[in-house]
């Protein structure tokens, strides 16, 4: 079994590190064999140091051998997304001019898990500066989906989908601004959580300016897994406080019980956009088998989503050309460079007025849905209204990229709103999923109501490349 421990869920690896039947050496040796056979086939890890990673690895089982304290990730091989500081490696955010931005701490994130006892085995891909659904850069070139070549792994966490898809790791690090987490998660046919704002502390200390006020209100840290067990396992983990974060908030892990049966809230259609069929079977699956586990589930019509869903084009937008635009013109590749322009051509171009208008009419969105939230804990709606891209969609022309903007409003909509989001992936011939919302700091609903789906589609199993 040892040659196979690439298979187990992160669980099943820190319960048998724990009791002292495998070694995190075998258990990291394992995850390096397996990278070994399918990465250079997805290039989904592009920085990898395997005798650093096991030299680690022996570290925590001396920690075992001695009684020191474990952490509940305790020898657990992960993988690091190359946009966050790993102290000795390049922050590149697969951007050529920063492969030589070598990181001196860990971000907070990291330093989270490395208390856990997690063993990082290596860094995955991104695009350049993290900003695309597609994962490709000039830097570390292009990484593909293990369960079909020609389909993205979706982006910008699209190295640590493909790697936690195929086996490289059972958990791996990811963040969302946009659907960077949950998209990618769609696109591979794994679960993905994006934690509410607040929730993960973040910061890059190799950063020379802070980032842009759009960002901090929409961007999180969260996991990806092949279990919900091993999300909440590794979302519990990297929850800790660090005082590097200031925006960090103490809230428990699990809220009041809501009253039973919960109501949950299925959106099937919104007005002006145009669901996939397979989306809509998606979502109605998911539906009856929250029924069966004794949720009620009710259509209900999201508020204000369109205007949600514009609202994070124009001030993400309007932040990123003052404050990055030049940066990315310079320094960012043809893809990137392209992708930016149509971003900017959707968005409008606020002045300082417009902006804060648009600023100040996020609480209208924010106050609509928290009355929603009240009538219904969760939600039930897609990850993206259509089923997951070819690889290189978004180098085409302006009416197609369009399209790509307007089938992830589900994901950018609800950016917006500092809630969680869980993507839910479901059995079939190619990735297909659900996600599950809830208010502000109620991950808890969301992994109970993925649990109950989760015990009707099976587990998801480690793939072999395409």
């Amino acid at each position: 079994m040892k040659n196979e421990l690439w298979r187990l869920s992160a669980n099943e690896l820190a319960a048998l590190i724990r009791r002292r039947e495998v070694s995190s050496r075998e258990a990291m040796q394992g995850c390096l064999d397996r990278h070994d056979a399918v990465n250079p086939r997805l290039n989904a890890v592009v920085d990898i140091r395997p005798d650093e990673a096991l030299t680690e690895a022996d570290a925590a089982d001396q920690a075992l051998a001695r009684g020191d304290a474990l952490g509940a990730l305790h020898g657990v091989p992960i993988t690091i997304k190359v946009n966050v500081d790993q102290r000795g490696f390049a922050t590149t955010n697969g951007i050529v001019a920063n492969k030589g931005l070598i990181a001196t701490q860990d971000s907070p994130v990291v330093a989270n898990l490395r208390r856990a006892g997690a063993v990082p085995l290596g860094r995955s891909n991104t695009p350049a500066f993290s900003m695309r659904w597609f994962t490709d850069n000039d830097l570390h070139g292009r990484t593909l989906n293990p369960h079909d070549a020609g389909l993205t792994p979706g982006g910008s966490s699209g190295g640590a989908s493909s790697a936690v898809a195929a086996g490289i790791g059972p958990i791996a690090h990811g963040n969302d601004q946009g659907g960077s987490i949950r998209y990618p998660a769609y696109a591979c046919g794994v679960y993905g959580l994006r934690p509410s704002v607040q929730r993960v502390p973040a910061f890059n200390p190799s950063a020379t300016a802070e980032r842009p006020p759009a960002f901090q209100i929409t961007s999180v840290q969260g996991p990806l897994a092949r279990s919900v067990a091993d999300l909440r396992l590794a979302f519990e983990a990297m929850a800790a406080r660090d005082p590097r974060d200031p925006t960090w908030a103490p809230a428990p892990f699990a809220g009041p019980t809501p009253t039973a049966p919960i109501r949950v809230g299925l959106c099937r259609r919104v007005p002006g956009f145009q669901a996939d069929p397979a989306v809509v079977a998606a979502l109605d699956q998911a539906a009856r088998w929250l029924e069966a586990a004794g949720y009620r589930v009710e259509e209900v019509e999201l508020p204000l989503f369109r205007e949600a869903h514009e609202l994070w084009f124009d001030l993400t937008l309007n932040d990123t050309r003052l404050m990055m635009g030049e940066t990315i013109l310079r320094d960012g590749d043809a893809a990137i460079q392209h992708a930016y322009r149509e971003m900017l051509a959707y968005a409008k171009e606020l002045d300082l007025h417009g902006y804060l208008r648009a600023s100040a009419s996020r609480m209208k969105i924010r106050r609509a849905w928290s009355a929603l939230f009240q009538s219904h804990p969760l939600l039930l709606m897609p990850v993206s209204w259509r089923a997951p891209f070819a690889i290189v969609e978004d180098q085409r022309d302006s009416d197609t990229i369009r399209a790509i903007f307007e089938a992830q409003s589900p994901l950018l909509a609800t950016a917006m709103l500092g809630t969680p989001g869980l993507s839910v992936p479901l059995p079939g011939k190619q990735p297909m999923g659900v996600q599950l919302m809830a208010e502000p700091f109620r991950e808890d609903l969301c992994f109970a109501a993925a649990e109950a789906i989760e015990r009707q589609a099976g587990p998801v199993l480690p793939v072999d490349p395409a």
